[in-house]
């Protein structure tokens, strides 16, 4: 396979996937990718990308949900 950029090899790899959105910052480890030798860049195959985009909106979900929570005081 030929990255799409630079036209150098693709290698398969595992990397570490990062994002940060919508409030928090999600960092996943030893994500299957095909990694350009050249060029570094990266591209994940349909299953994983199917993967982080359902844990994606996991997270949006539960996030959502913790930013509308009402905080009460704790009193000593």
């Amino acid at each position: 396979m030929k990255c799409h950029y630079c036209q150098g090899k693709m290698k398969k790899g595992k990397i570490t996937y990062t994002i940060d959105r919508k409030g928090y910052h999600f960092l996943m480890h030893d994500v299957a990718a095909w990694v350009c030798e050249q060029c570094g860049e990266q591209l994940f195959e349909e299953k994983e990308v199917e993967s982080i985009q359902g844990l994606i909106k996991v997270l949006d979900s539960q996030t959502r949900k913790i930013s509308t929570l009402k905080l009460h005081p704790v009193r000593s």
